[in-house]
């Protein structure tokens, strides 16, 4: 037996040559086609209540997901106060207590979702088609008549208070709090990204109601449905469980402005094997002339698997496993940032290569090749990413969120397309001025910061300790 087993693997091992030489070339890459969003229905409730109806794909499946202007921005000083009451609204709604509320969203094939964003509170479900009408009656109950019992507060809050202590031992944490008050100042509500342990433990049910009140109402609500239902039983249930909702305030607008650099921040962990970094700078804010442009630059220096900075430190260095940028839209906002964790003995050598590679992109054009080569995988991945009804409602909720035009979607792949290298090129040099960076450094200052200090971008540039949080 062995024999024949050992004959075998040696058959294989001579043959195997021969097959991959054998082997058919790959297909070449097709063209990009455009991405075109299915029909939709948006109408608008006489309380102003929004809907968007999108019938969508084959399989029997729905999502319905309310999105609520009521998230972090709206809570003042009181920090996660979102978080708690959109954790609350789980614990009962319409007569029904968290228990039953979940087995009746399991009855209909899926779960029941709340939470709290920055910008909103959401309320989702994923359902099968049949039972839309009465994911849209439950979904009301838990926005509109939440019991928010006061013998489920302390426990909620102890999940919360786990929460957030876990994602204090984060280095990741640490440096996302510090950039957040240093862009925008800890006084304003994107500088305030986490609460004190005992704030958070001194939040009452009073606090809760009176937020739930005073910030949840149909003239912040844009309910979204999703996939495969009944259109003419989905808006008699949109009609019955809505109608009544009071108006409520308008959504805030919140201004935000961005506080000048240069600056560099560091927090000290001492002896800490790794580096944590976010490198940031001002963007272009969502449907600007400079958005699409700034989108495709940002992909293939540091935003893609295979962009640039990527190549650089992480596959040709080995400084890092986990570098990426992107940017952050709000609003009338939009921040640009570099974040890594890099091996703390080569920090400052591996800063040096993303400034080397953001200089790059300012000076020298793309070549053809790589520049379409960037335009077509975000022209595949953007199809991809909207191949689900959950997907897509993100999409939508976001385009709205940001006041995209409702052909956005169709837009976005000729944009993205027609951004050519010299383009590219433009924005970069718009988009990373090196001299008006913001730097965040978490890690052990003793040999990070001498690295830091002999890079020539940052020979000039304030440098501040702080602790956080």
């Amino acid at each position: 037996m062995k024999r024949v087993l050992l004959a075998s693997l040696l058959a294989f091992a001579t043959a195997a040559p021969a097959l991959a030489q054998d082997f058919p070339p790959a297909p070449p890459v097709g063209e990009p086609k455009p991405f075109k969003l299915p029909a939709t229905e948006t109408f608008t409730l006489a309380n102003g209540m929004q809907v968007t109806l999108v019938p969508y794909g084959i399989a029997p499946k729905a999502v319905v997901s309310l999105r609520v202007r009521a998230g972090n921005i709206s809570e003042g000083e009181s920090t996660w106060l979102a978080d708690l009451t959109a954790a609350m609204m789980k614990e009962g709604a319409g007569g029904r207590s968290a228990g039953q509320l979940a087995t009746a969203a399991a009855d209909m094939g899926g779960d029941l979702g709340v939470g709290a964003g920055q910008q909103i509170t959401q309320i989702t479900m994923n359902i099968l088609s049949e039972f839309a009408p009465q994911a849209v009656a439950l979904i009301g109950d838990v926005a509109m008549r939440p019991d928010l019992p006061a013998s489920e507060l302390a426990r909620v809050k102890a999940n919360l208070g786990r929460q957030l202590s876990v994602a204090l031992s984060q280095p990741g944490t640490l440096a996302d709090i510090a950039l957040a008050r240093t862009i925008y100042g800890p006084n304003h509500p994107y500088g305030r990204v986490v609460p004190s342990a005992a704030q958070l433990a001194g939040y009452t049910i009073d606090q809760v109601k009176a937020f739930h009140r005073g910030q949840f109402g149909a003239k912040r609500a844009h309910l979204y449905i999703a996939g495969k239902f009944d259109a003419a039983a989905v808006k008699a249930a949109v009609t019955k469980a809505f109608g009544g909702w009071a108006g409520g305030p308008e959504p805030v607008r919140l201004a935000a402005p961005h506080q000048a650099g240069p600056r560099v921040i560091l927090i000290d962990r001492p002896d800490a094997p790794q580096t944590t970094l976010r490198l940031s700078f001002d963007a272009a804010v969502a449907g600007s002339d400079a958005d699409i442009p700034q989108r495709v630059t940002n992909s293939l220096l540091g935003g893609a698997f295979s962009s640039r900075i990527t190549t650089n430190i992480r596959e040709t260095k080995g400084y890092t496993y986990s570098p990426g940028s992107g940017v952050a839209f709000n609003p009338d906002d939009a921040l640009w940032t570099f974040e890594a964790d890099v091996t703390t003995n080569v920090t400052g050598a591996a800063l040096g290569e993303v400034f080397k590679e953001v200089r790059r992109m300012q000076t020298e054009p793309a070549p053809i090749e790589e520049s379409k080569g960037i335009r077509t995988y975000m022209a595949g991945l953007f199809a991809i990413s909207n191949s689900t009804s959950p997907a897509l409602v993100n999409t939508l909720a976001t385009r709205d969120l940001l006041g995209l035009p409702a052909d956005w979607t169709d837009r976005y792949v000729p944009a993205v397309l027609a951004v050519e290298p010299a383009a590219m090129m433009a924005s970069a040099k718009a988009s990373y001025p090196i001299d008006k960076l913001v730097l965040i450094a978490v890690g052990d200052l003793k040999t990070v910061e001498p690295q830091l200090k002999a890079l020539p971008e940052l020979a000039n540039v304030p440098f501040q300790r702080v602790s956080v949080p």
